[in-house]
């Protein structure tokens, strides 16, 4: 098969050039307007509305493994965007929390994230866009650890 424009790429290869492209933009933006990478952001957004978390628990809602984190909080602490708080009942514990900049931040970024504009045409049909939020959905589910998968991702989703 002779691949002549987008429209001749396969399905799983168009996914992976829109999510490049996409990645850039949301990339560029990020540390534009924020000074931030995506995982920062993706810290900051789980931190949201929560007093602290653990290390751990913090891993498992922004999808990396507690070693990666680590490097992510030292650059937020650094930025006076989130602090490590002992645990008051174990003094080995470290517990993780937004300070006021890291709240501001976060809800800033919720609400760039809420923003019901469409992206295109397609996802601005509601019927349409819901075909496209299940096939999304559907393909980070199945490439992601099954607890993780679980994890609610935004403010003010509760895991069951």
């Amino acid at each position: 098969m002779e691949l002549v424009t987008l429209h001749d790429v396969p399905l799983g290869r168009l996914l992976v050039l829109a999510g490049q492209r996409a990645s850039n933009r949301w990339n560029k933006l990020l540390a534009d307007r924020f000074g931030l990478t995506n995982s920062g952001m993706s810290v900051l957004i789980a931190l949201h509305g929560r007093s602290e978390l653990t290390h751990g628990e913090l891993a498992l809602r922004c999808f990396v493994k507690p070693a990666t984190l680590t490097g992510i909080i030292d650059t937020l602490v650094k930025a006076g965007l989130v602090e490590r708080r002992r645990d008051g009942t174990d003094r080995r514990a470290v517990r993780l929390a937004l300070t006021l900049d890291g709240a501001v931040a976060a809800q800033s970024l919720i609400s760039l994230i809420s923003n019901p504009r469409p992206l295109t045409s397609v996802d601005a049909d509601p019927a349409k866009a819901q075909v496209v939020r299940e096939f999304l959905l559907e393909i980070i589910a199945s490439m992601t650890d099954t607890e993780a998968a679980e994890v609610p991702i935004l403010h003010g989703e509760e895991s069951s």
